[in-house]
């Protein structure tokens, strides 16, 4: 993937990168997320790597991604919050998993708020507007 030219508009106050491995949710978060007229979505990324490096180019206000992305398990969650947070000013994960451990996961990756992949077309943008 690669940082988008279009979507949301010139009075968006919150720049947001979207992470996810499944192309699906890709494209329904993203078409949720640019029909928010205060969310400009910056860029789409499928991995954690690719993650991290357009983190530091776009540097976008909030990093939205799924706690298990295809390669989380090259990284540990130190390192991923380190790199995210000194590019991107919030992290909010997303997981269809809302139980103890991935709570604890998304707060050892410095996540700002944990949403529920279920509840998402009803809590994601009010999350992210809300960190900005």
């Amino acid at each position: 993937m690669s940082p988008l030219s279009q979507g949301g508009t010139e009075a968006a106050r919150c720049s947001v990168l979207l992470a996810d491995g499944s192309d699906l949710m890709l494209r329904m978060i993203g078409r949720l997320l640019q029909e928010e007229a205060g969310i400009k979505l910056l860029g789409q990324a499928k991995s954690l790597a690719q993650t991290l490096q357009m983190t530091a180019e776009l540097k976008p206000h909030v990093v939205v991604m799924d706690l298990h992305m295809p390669d989380e398990t090259t990284f540990e969650p130190d390192f991923i919050k380190s790199q995210l947070l000194r590019s991107a000013k919030h992290i909010v994960i997303m997981s269809v998993w809302n139980d103890e451990e991935a709570q604890a996961l998304a707060n050892s990756y410095g996540a700002a708020s944990f949403i529920d992949k279920n509840t998402l077309s009803s809590t994601l943008t009010p999350a992210i507007l809300n960190l900005c």
